[in-house]
């Protein structure tokens, strides 16, 4: 793996941990309110200065760091398992199934830009942790389904599939036990750039005021609070900080993605 991936690597892990241990990191309560030091600049008592209504921008970017990597870790487990399934599934029986799935159901999905059908879900279900990720988790799994289509298209027809369906194997066993395992690593590398994915989504969705609703610390409202010209010019950390935790999240899982693409394609690793 290259340098790239070693930083994105670092980055990301400080992120987890800081999501992992917020309680003891954070140095204020989340949620307590003083208007008489509002928009305080950073100071030794406030690390990431204060908020519209004086609440530490610190402290709500460490627990914002929660919110954002819980839903990360959720879409992208619940859209991988999803879209394994059925992506496999169409790939392994074809027919008049492949044909339902992936040139039905997998393109009604992709007509539609994700963030719009996400606001458009998000819009009709209401404001909420759960039904983010429930609506985040509606658009991302047809990712996964195509590229395990294709995988098991591919997979399915080496000498040691055929050679396990000479044998007698089951479809069931042929399918989890020989075609999943080896067809199952670019989906690593999609996980790792669909993380990035759902932390941006989030953050945008909570910029919209679809997200999570206040007083969460979502990093998406936080930027959202601070976007007047004001404030910008008044007291830019308030903005910028939350925004520059968003970039690094995303950059550090993009280049996680482009580490793993690399490691675990021979050819791109050989060179």
């Amino acid at each position: 793996m290259n340098r790239l991936t070693y930083i994105g690597l670092a980055i990301a892990s400080v992120f987890i941990l800081t999501a992992l241990f917020a309680p003891l990191i954070a140095t204020h309560d989340v949620t307590s309110i003083n208007t008489a030091i509002r928009y305080a600049p950073i100071s030794v008592e406030h690390w990431f200065g204060t908020d519209s209504l004086g609440r530490d921008v610190f402290s709500r970017l460490v627990f914002g760091a929660r919110i954002s990597l819980e839903v990360g870790v959720v879409v992208v487990i619940v859209s991988a398992f999803v879209g394994i399934i059925l992506g496999a599934v169409a790939g392994f029986y074809g027919g008049w199934l492949d044909k339902f799935l992936s040139g039905y159901l997998f393109n009604v999905f992709l007509a539609f830009p994700g963030l719009l059908l996400a606001i458009a879900l998000v819009a009709f279900l209401g404001a909420g942790l759960g039904k983010l990720i429930l609506a985040l988790c509606i658009i991302g799994w047809v990712g996964y389904a195509r590229v395990m289509r294709g995988q098991v298209l591919k997979v399915r027809e080496y000498d040691f599939v055929q050679a396990a369906r000479a044998l007698g194997a089951s479809n069931f066993r042929i399918l989890f036990t020989h075609i999943l395992p080896n067809a199952i690593q670019p989906l690593i590398v999609q996980a790792s750039l669909g993380m990035a994915g759902a932390v941006l989504s989030e953050a945008s969705l909570s910029f919209l005021g679809l997200g999570i609703p206040p007083p969460a610390p979502s990093w998406g409202t936080m930027i959202e609070e601070g976007r007047g010209f004001d404030i910008l010019y008044n007291a830019p950390h308030v903005l910028f900080i939350p925004a520059l935790a968003i970039a690094l999240t995303v950059l550090a899982f993009n280049f996680i993605g482009d580490g793993l693409r690399e490691y675990l394609d021979p050819k791109q690793r050989s060179r």
